[in-house]
This record gives C-alpha cells, sequence and structure tokens, in this order.
C-alpha cells in the first residue's frame, strides 16, 4: 500500500506497514490550490479560465474538496464543465478519492436556472461579459446600444434587436447585458431565452395546461432577451404569443431584446404586426470582423484562457480565419491543445498545420443565397429590394450584379437564376450578365466591385 504525503497538511491514517487502507481526512484545509490548478490548465486548456485563480479553495470534508464561487454565472460554468475535470486533477495530485463540490457564496445558482419550468431560461455564460467583448467598426453600434440598455433598461433602445450571421458575437453581446443589468440593478427579474425554448416551453405549456404559468414568468420579467427569432418564421401561433408577450413588456416600459441572423423585414413569415414591433425601438446589424479586431478576439481569448500567444502567431491566425469568431475560436482552442497537451512547438509552422485543416473541411456549395447576401450587404440594400421590382439606379445595379455573379460562380442556368430573383426570365439574366461584363471592361470602379465580391464569395469559409 503507498503512503501518501497529503495536500491537507499530512493524510490521516496514510497506511502502515501492516497495509492499513488509506483514507482522507475527515476536515483539513487544502494546502496545494496551485498547482491543482497548473493541472487543470495542462489537461483541460479548453476548459481554463484566469478567473480560476481568484476562485477561494475551502476545507477538504467527508472527502470532498469544497470551493467557494462568488458569482453564480462561473459557478454554473465550474458544476456543468468543469466538476470531472478538478476532481480528476485533485485525486491525482494528492493521492486522495476527492470529489470537488463549487459553493456559489452568493445567490445559489443563476436567477435565470431558478425560474418555473414555464418557461425555461438558458444560464448565462461567464465568459460573455463586456470585459471579453472585443469592439470594432463591425459591431460599435450594437455594443454601445447594449451598453446604453444595460444603464437603463427600458428607457433607451426598447426594443433594441441586433442581426448579423451566426459566430459573429449577437449571444456574446445579449448576454453582456444581461450579466450588467444584474450587477447594476440587482431587483431586476431577467429571462433570457432562445427562440427555439421559447416556443417549445409554449407548445408544451398548451398541452400541459400551464399556459398561464408560461405567460406569468414572460410577461412579469424586468427584461426579456430571446435570441435567434428567425426560428418564428412560419409558427403563426408563437408569434401571436410573443406579440402579446411584446405589448405588455413594452407598456410596462420593461426591456425587450432580441436577435436574428437577418432583420424584422428578411425574416420569413414574420407578421407585419410582430415586424412592426421589432422596429419600433433600434435595429442594429453586427458584420463580419476586420483584421485588427481578429487579432483582439484572439489575443483576449487566449488570455482569458491564461495564455500568451506570439504576436507573429495571432496576426497569422487572424488573416488566415476571416469566416466568424466561432471558427476563429476553434482554431485557437485546437492551437493550445496541440501546444499544451500534444507538445508541440508554438510556432508558424503548427499554426498553419490547424488552419489548414480548418480550410480542408467540407463546406457546402456556393449558393445564390450567399451571393444576395453579400451583394445586399456590400451595397447597403434590403435583401426584399434587390429581387424585388424597383428599377432606380441604386437597385438596378446591384441587382445585375447579384444576376452576373452566379453565373461566373454557380453552374446554376439563367432560368434558375432568374427564379430567385422574381421569377425573372432567361433573358433578363442574359441581359444584366451582358451589362455587367461591358461595364467590368470599362469601369474600374465596376471591376473593382465584382474582383471584391469575387474573392470575398470563393475564399469563403
Amino acid at each position: 500500500m503507498l503512503h501518501h504525503r497529503s495536500a491537507l497538511g499530512r493524510s490521516a491514517d496514510a497506511g502502515n506497514a501492516e497495509g492499513h487502507v488509506v483514507r482522507p481526512v475527515s476536515s483539513a484545509a487544502f494546502t496545494r490550490w496551485d498547482e491543482l490548478l497548473a493541472a487543470v490548465r495542462s489537461r483541460h486548456p479548453d476548459l481554463y479560465r484566469s478567473w480560476f485563480e481568484q476562485l477561494e479553495p475551502g476545507v477538504v470534508e467527508g472527502g470532498e474538496l469544497r470551493v467557494r464561487v462568488r458569482d453564480p454565472a462561473q459557478a454554473h460554468f465550474l458544476r456543468e464543465q468543469c466538476s470531472e475535470a478538478f476532481a480528476t486533477a485533485a485525486t491525482t495530485l494528492t493521492g486522495l478519492l476527492l470529489a470537488v463540490r463549487f459553493i456559489n457564496t452568493g445567490d445559489d445558482g443563476l436567477r435565470g436556472s431558478l425560474a418555473p419550468r414555464a418557461l425555461s431560461r438558458q444560464p448565462l455564460n461567464p465568459d460573455y461579459t463586456f470585459d471579453q467583448f472585443v469592439v470594432g467598426p463591425s459591431n460599435r453600434l450594437a455594443h454601445a446600444a447594449c451598453r446604453a440598455v444595460s444603464r437603463q433598461p427600458g428607457v433607451l433602445y426598447n426594443p433594441l434587436f441586433i442581426f448579423g450571421n451566426s459566430g459573429l458575437g449577437k449571444t456574446h453581446l445579449l448576454q453582456a447585458t444581461c450579466h450588467q443589468i444584474l450587477a447594476e440593478q440587482d431587483s431586476k427579474e431577467i429571462v433570457f431565452a432562445s427562440c427555439e425554448s421559447f416556443v417549445n416551453d409554449f407548445v408544451r405549456a398548451i398541452g400541459t395546461g400551464e399556459l398561464p404559468a408560461f405567460r406569468d414568468v414572460a410577461r412579469s420579467a424586468g427584461a426579456l432577451v430571446i435570441d435567434d427569432v428567425q426560428f418564428l418564421a412560419g409558427r403563426e401561433e408563437s408569434q401571436e404569443e410573443l406579440f402579446h408577450t411584446f405589448n405588455t413588456l413594452y407598456h410596462s416600459q420593461k426591456q425587450i431584446i432580441l436577435s436574428a441572423d437577418s432583420s424584422p423585414s428578411e425574416i420569413p413569415t414574420l407578421e407585419d404586426r410582430l415586424m412592426s414591433r421589432f422596429n419600433w425601438g433600434l435595429v442594429t446589424q453586427i458584420e463580419l470582423p476586420n483584421r485588427e479586431t481578429r487579432q483582439a478576439i484572439l489575443q483576449k481569448k487566449a488570455r482569458m484562457r491564461g495564455v500568451e500567444i506570439p504576436e507573429e502567431i495571432i496576426d497569422f491566425i487572424a488573416e488566415q480565419v476571416e469566416s466568424n469568431i466561432r471558427t476563429l475560436e476553434g482554431a485557437l482552442t485546437k492551437l493550445l491543445s496541440e501546444t499544451q497537451l500534444a507538445g508541440r512547438p508554438m510556432s508558424i509552422e503548427t499554426a498553419r498545420e490547424i488552419v489548414s485543416a480548418f480550410d480542408g473541411a467540407p463546406s457546402r456549395p456556393l449558393q445564390v443565397a450567399d451571393i444576395l447576401e453579400a451583394v445586399s450587404r456590400h451595397f447597403g440594400l434590403r435583401l426584399a429590394d434587390l429581387i424585388g421590382r424597383k428599377r432606380s439606379r441604386s437597385v438596378s445595379f446591384p441587382r445585375q450584379v447579384g444576376m452576373y455573379l452566379p453565373r461566373k460562380l454557380t453552374p446554376l442556368s439563367l432560368e434558375e437564376i432568374g427564379g430567385h430573383f422574381g421569377d425573372r426570365d432567361h433573358s433578363t439574366v442574359l441581359h444584366a450578365e451582358r451589362v455587367i461584363e461591358t461595364d467590368r471592361r470599362q469601369s474600374r470602379e465596376t471591376s473593382d466591385v465584382i474582383s471584391y465580391l469575387t474573392r470575398q464569395l470563393t475564399n469563403r469559409r
């Protein structure tokens, strides 16, 4: 039987010549916290956060290491994601069979998690705060609006509607606003939910007779925050319910914050009256971050994990990965895993292999929808106008560009392309192709626009 020098000072019943069973002490202070954190950081770089160092290790009692956590969001993250990693590190380090229990010294868990089951509330992510959000030209207005709302919920920008492609930071901003409202106005009761959970809980409430309870939770909230409301498309009863919930909260001066992957006018089958209300406050877009912002994001994400990465490697990854923040963070996590777990060097060569693996992942073929999105964003048009019947130069030229690019970048026929533009016939598409081809040869500006959009679409990940 092995003898153990305990992390708790000295292990009781540590074993003797007769081979007595090792038993953990009943109660003792844990004195090897820094070593435990180092072990977690080394073995689980994807889970490690710099704020782990602010945790307060307590005592070991009854085979359990108790760790005090002040922030409820951090407590939830640790319980859900990190319990096994901490327990394994503690057991390996001490030679004692230890469980790890995270005790929240403030509220016991997120306020959102204490809600009745009538409406599920998504727990807040402790990483999604304003301090961890990188502001750049692509998201400056959305960030400023969320900051303003967090200081005066229900007063400024109500409702606040943020839209943009997946992986650009919408959920981060929504949750950061929730964190800040809770920090500054402790009495505020926030409901943060995905649109999917809102719809599912609404349907379940109808079937189980809990609709009054569902409405009570949603309509008594100090702030209602719903992520990905594009999932309301085609759900008439859910739209009806949200319409009345919206009215109740708005007239009570309660804050409403929504996000989607497109603007209210571009969400398919969204009722006009709901679309109108979504536009009552501020509608703002988050776009792809530029290279400098991507560099800052990588630096921020690395420091959040307690790691410093050389500037040249940060710059290389930021240059190569342009698609969205989620992919950017995935490349960073892979880099840390390869260097900290597999023992590979932190070098450009390692980063190049990781980025190549991301690039080599199969991607779906380029769609006309991708082209329409890129063209409408570049020219600042609504998608409805791009495919509509307006004939002004400000609309007709972008529309012709939108018809020209599928001819060059996809295998679709003239008729198929025309179908994406309000069922226009093949002659209209052919005319657009000829006009842009001629204009491209004669106009440097048109040539640059086509080159830019082509490069953006073909380099997409």
